[in-house]
């Protein structure tokens, strides 16, 4: 997607691959002949008649048969351009499709999400292939669960819908890094994304050379859905190194070999065309354009861009919708005047795409980023990327986009369209009070732990081998009377700052002093602490053991103990304790803690190599502090195993119960990240939603799925979408990860809808992308 895309006073929409309806058109194909037959049609006809009448619309059922006895193209399995047309099996055909990502849909709804693009009138389904959820580690390859693509193509191929892949490296898709894995940040020396740089490429021939064998088979020529594979994304709009293209084209070729469609998409000006695009007719070149605007001067312009004949109108992003990122309003969009403009394009014999056609959800932390003039102007995407698309986020059809742009495809295309289905049912099942059972500080040591990293200055979380979730940065400092300024030049994204003095007093959390953020970077005064007493250590000892006899559920490589009474499945890899020792005679000092958070990779501009943590020194009156440790905190993503991720049953009152008992009583009155608990107790499953009004910011789980991230407090997301697979009927465990002040009463509730219309609205806004 192009984020710079301007949006214009009706919409921002993105681009939809429409059903191609042949215009009349005078075909001047050269009837191959003999000099003999030649003679003799000089002699009588004293001229030469055209090779084939006027082309009907395909909208006509008389026009096929008058087509198909013209079939010049003729195979059954070839998907080809020729006379500025797509052909499929020799007849001429238009793509009237939609995007809809599989890694944004749970795979036991993906099924009931085709079908409903396929009610709306769609042929055809974009998708894009993220290299970070195939590959989250170097080596780590995921093909299975949400990331099962061949499950989904197969599923395109059962409903009869073509496919248009959009294999990357680089795809965009306000998704975490633009698709590429986190682990390319740690490659030293760099490596310079989307280029030529000769280290780069050879990473992605190998991701390739993983991937593009895999898919072959799908391709249309072999009997599958693909009928057209685009490489990079939007190249124009970032770069200028035909090089870099020509590798790429390169790699694709060798693996799907000649007769595979090979596609880029930039953005319908002359200069993101002169950049992302590639001469000859080796590769298609399609378009996107805002919404909005008249669709037929960028298809003039983009058939400058290709070979003569060989360029079919088509918009490979028609905007439906737009992102939204967190402290907007929620985009909006007209529903007529989308299908309007639609329609300029269909009725004139253009195809397009719908960008989405479903948006879905950017569950776990996939969740991308935007920047404004530099990179301190840091907007990051909503959890939800419902993106005001014809089917909502939880798949509801029963919306005027959804009505409007049907009424328009079904009158370009010849046969019925199938009928449409109901809404998904939800429920709302009520309050779920919750019970907090663990601050955060307690979960992590920060002065002994085995997973420490000592450095002098602080590292990046990529250089900590930690991907997603959240660091804890610590260094002691020597207090002042009259107190001390703190100041981070560099922080991605969000930093909470906690001071602390060793305490015989185990239950006492540092204190929260205050917040430093990507984009409001000030500096922060410390007060003074006098630290007099012992200091207390806290350790995490990790025991390999077949199977345990705790209940748990896993954040990433540690566990967070919630229970104990059942023991685990046989398939379980360990259990999790934990053991306090007082450790007298350390320096008397005051502890400096950062919790960091990654809220999402920038996945598009100038600024996408991103890395998170504090990546700067950090200035205490006016010097550098030196001598930190940093423990990462890495909670499960979308793509990790879920074995050991979800709870196994649901008794978890003694722990709990111990851990309540030190809790109570006591009231932490300053914002401080710490775990609640509790049962959401189904009897019928269904859909629902979590509304967290009232909570600030943070993450949650149901039955140690990770539904993303929340943040009512700015907005506009106020629910969380909890889609019916991941329910169970009885009791379903959820956790939440708080970061700040939770809701007065502690109790979230489950609804039926979704909700829009948190935060203040003094500070929301609506970018102009």
């Amino acid at each position: 997607m192009t984020t710079s895309l301007k949006k214009n006073g009706i919409s921002s929409s993105r681009a939809v691959g429409l059903r191609f309806r042949a215009a009349a058109m005078v075909k001047n194909r050269r009837v191959g002949t003999t000099i003999f037959m030649l003679l003799l049609a000089l002699l009588a006809f004293g001229t030469f008649a055209p090779a084939f009448a006027p082309l009907p619309s395909l909208s006509s059922s008389s026009s096929r048969s008058d087509i198909a006895g013209h079939n010049f193209m003729g195979d059954k399995n070839k998907f080809e351009i020729a006379d500025d047309m797509f052909w499929k099996d020799g007849k001429p055909f238009q793509i009237i499709g939609g995007d809809l990502h599989y890694f944004r849909v749970l795979p036991e709804y993906w099924e009931d999400r085709l079908l409903r693009a396929k009610a709306l009138g769609l042929n055809t389904i974009q998708t894009y292939v993220p290299w970070n959820l195939h590959e989250p580690r170097e080596g780590q390859l995921v093909f299975k669960g949400i990331a099962d693509i061949f499950s989904f193509l197969n599923l395109c191929q059962k409903l009869d819908l073509l496919v248009m892949l959009r294999v990357g490296p680089y795809i965009c898709a306000e998704w975490d890094f633009g698709g590429f894995p986190a682990w390319l940040l740690t490659i030293e020396p760099a490596v310079r994304l989307r280029s030529s740089d000769p280290a780069f490429i050879n990473l992605v021939e190998r991701w390739w050379g993983i991937l593009l064998p895999k898919i072959v088979s799908y391709a249309y020529k072999n009997g599958g859905p693909i009928i057209m594979v685009q490489i990079e994304n939007e190249f124009g709009s970032y770069g200028d190194d035909k090089a870099y293209l020509h590798h790429l084209v390169s790699i694709a070729r060798k693996h799907l070999g000649d007769d595979v469609i090979l596609y880029t998409t930039d953005g319908g000006s002359r200069e993101n065309l002169n950049k992302g695009t590639i001469p000859g007719d080796a590769v298609f070149s399609a378009v996107d354009f805002s919404t909005g605007d008249d669709p037929w001067p960028n298809f003039k312009l983009q058939k400058e861009f290709n070979a003569p004949g060989k360029s079919p109108p088509l918009s490979t992003e028609f905007y439906t919708g737009w992102l939204t990122h967190w402290g907007e309003h929620i985009a909006n969009t007209d529903a007529t005047v989308t299908a309007s403009y639609l329609e300029r394009i269909l009725s004139k014999n253009g195809s397009a795409v719908l960008y989405m056609a479903h948006g879905g959800t950017n569950f776990g932390f996939y969740s991308g980023a935007n920047t404004g003039a530099d990179e301190t102007d840091y907007k990051p995407d909503l959890t939800s990327y419902d993106y005001d698309a014809p089917i909502k986020e939880s798949g509801d059809i029963d919306n005027p986009k959804y009505q409007a742009l049907r009424r328009v495809i079904a009158k370009y295309t010849a046969a019925p369209l199938p009928s449409v289905p109901s809404n998904t049912e939800k429920k709302a099942y009520g309050h779920i009070k919750l019970q907090k059972t663990k601050s955060l500080f307690n979960i992590v040591d920060t002065t002994y732990f085995d997973g420490v990293t000592e450095s002098e200055n602080p590292l990046a979380m990529e250089s900590l081998g930690q991907m997603f979730g959240f660091i804890l940065y610590v260094s002691d400092y020597k207090a002042k009377a009259n107190g001390s300024l703190l100041f981070i030049p560099k922080v991605h994204d969000r930093a909470q700052v906690f001071i602390s003095c060793p305490s015989d007093n185990y239950e006492e959390n540092p204190k929260h002093v205050g917040t430093v953020a990507r984009w409001s970077n000030t500096s922060i005064r410390l007060p003074h602490t006098q630290c007099t007493s012992d200091s207390r250590i806290y350790i995490l000892i990790p025991l390999p053991v077949p199977f345990g006899v705790a209940q748990w559920f896993r954040l990433g490589t540690s566990m967070l103990e919630v229970s104990s009474s059942k023991p685990l499945a046989s398939e379980s890899k360990g259990f999790a304790f934990w053991v306090e020792l007082v450790a007298p005679g350390l320096p008397s000092a005051g502890y400096l803690s950062y919790v960091v958070e990654n809220m999402g990779r920038i996945n598009y501009g100038q600024y996408i190599f991103d890395k998170k943590g504090i990546l700067s020194p950090v200035y205490l009156d006016g010097k550098p502090l030196q001598k930190w440790k940093m423990l990462p905190i890495p909670f499960h993503n979308l793509n990790e195993d879920q074995k050991n991720n979800s709870v196994i049953s649901d008794a978890y009152t003694d722990l709990r119960k111990s851990v309540l008992i030190k809790l109570k009583n006591k009231r932490n009155h300053h914002p401080a990240p710490a775990f609640y608990t509790g049962h959401l107790t189904v009897d019928e499953v269904k859909d629902t939603f979590l509304s967290f009004r009232g909570w600030s910011k943070g993450v949650a789980f149901i039955n140690g799925f990770n539904l993303g991230r929340f943040w009512p407090s700015f907005g506009p997301q106020c629910n969380l979408y909890v889609p019916a697979p991941i329910l169970q009927e009885g009791k379903n465990l959820v956790v939440i990860l708080e970061l700040e002040a939770p809701n007065a009463e502690l109790f979230v509730t489950s609804v039926d809808h979704p909700d829009f219309t948190c935060g203040s609205s003094a500070n929301s806004r609506v970018h102009q992308i």
